[in-house]
């Protein structure tokens, strides 16, 4: 998914759980900020003493080509390709897709797997700390993503292939079809099939959904695929939007009165059904300007908690980062060292990465360990 559900549905969504605008702004921009903390390391202090470790949560540009794998494994797994275990509880092992690769079959991840939703358990009950609405927007884009990346896998595998693209009518969309394949720059990936191992081509497999772009994060598209399986998969973005929705809006009702298992009232038919309209009728591939309309229907006063001006900055002057640092800080420079403030400790930008840590040690130390997993 991408900055209009990430950002623009996600507010919604927590405003209609019950946060407070001030809440809800927590919790959207940390939910889009994971696709946008690109840099990791140390930042450094002028007192010669303090030191902070970020987290990086994306890699830059998205790009699903990365051929490093141990940051597959602690970015793209924890953040964006959680594994749903066939959709089955913890000790329980999937069957298929692939009877010969049980890990495989486990990794795949899948919409609103019990692996994803004991995420959001666990989110709930450390609801007590200090980066408690940062880390739920982490565990909001997370949970959310298990929709958009159902089926793939956040490793370079060929379970992520896909051919015989098709469009909204089941046809084969040649149109896609020849744009992905100028993505990839089809005749040099051809050419080095040629000059190295089968071994060393699996790295450059397509990571991810990278195979077919950006298209399972497009919230008005209708599609379908032949996975690297074989199998044929057809896709309804507006109905899987929807769902997930429709389940964050849940969770965050959960989250909010702070019980897992709290009974929900129904989202409001008006909510839900302007929520369903956006997903199809706003139909832009560029990303932000969906994300516009979702800002101005959110300003208009459409939904019913009222207008609200939730906004976003991922870096530069009036970030949460710049906010942190004191600085404007458009660019990183390893050698920077920033002034410290006593402010630094209580800042988003700090109880955001925070947060990052508790969830990646989280994911990969306790959760996916409980399914049988073993990732970094």
């Amino acid at each position: 998914m991408q900055i209009d559900f990430h950002h623009g549905a996600t507010y919604c969504i927590a405003r209609l759980a019950g946060f407070s605008h001030p809440e809800a702004s927590i919790v959207a921009h940390c939910a889009q900020y994971v696709d946008d903390a690109t840099n990791g390391g140390l930042i450094r202090f002028k007192d010669g003493i303090s030191l902070f470790l970020r987290v990086s949560s994306a890699h830059k540009m998205l790009d699903y080509r990365n051929f490093e794998e141990l940051a597959n494994h602690r970015v793209w797994i924890p953040f964006h390709f959680l594994p749903g275990n066939g959709g089955l509880p913890a000790g329980q092992d999937p069957d298929g897709p692939d009877p010969t690769n049980l890990l495989v079959n486990k990794i795949i991840c899948r919409p609103n797997s019990h692996v994803a939703q004991d995420m959001v358990r666990e989110c709930i009950q450390r609801k007590y700390r200090p980066y408690a609405l940062h880390r739920l927007g982490i565990v909001m884009h997370v949970y959310a993503d298990t929709w958009a990346h159902q089926g793939f896998v956040g490793i370079n595998h060929p379970v992520n292939k896909a051919t015989r693209l098709l469009d909204d009518q089941g046809r084969p969309d040649e149109q896609k079809q020849k744009h992905i394949e100028e993505y990839f720059e089809k005749s040099f990936v051809e050419q080095m099939v040629n000059t190295v191992s089968n071994r060393a081509m699996s790295k450059i497999m397509p990571l991810g959904h990278g195979a077919v772009l950006s298209y399972p994060d497009r919230p008005f598209l209708k599609w379908g695929y032949t996975n690297g399986l074989g199998i044929k998969v057809e896709r309804d973005n507006p109905k899987d939007f929807l769902e997930a929705a429709e389940w964050m809006y849940r969770w965050m009702y959960r989250y909010r009165v702070s019980n897992p298992d709290a009974s929900v009232p129904e989202l409001a038919p008006m909510d839900k059904t302007h929520i369903d309209r956006m997903f199809r009728t706003i139909t832009d591939t560029d990303k932000k300007k969906r994300h516009q309309k979702w800002l101005d229907s959110i300003r208009s006063g459409e939904f019913s908690f009222g207008p609200a001006n939730p906004t976003y900055i991922s870096k530069g002057k009036g970030s949460w980062k710049c906010e942190a640092l004191g600085n404007d800080c458009e660019n990183d420079s390893e050698n920077e060292k920033y002034s410290y403030q006593a402010s630094f400790l209580d800042s988003n930008w700090k109880l955001f990465h925070d947060a990052l840590n508790a969830h990646r040690f989280f994911v990969i130390h306790e959760l996916l360990p409980k399914y049988g997993l073993c990732e970094a």
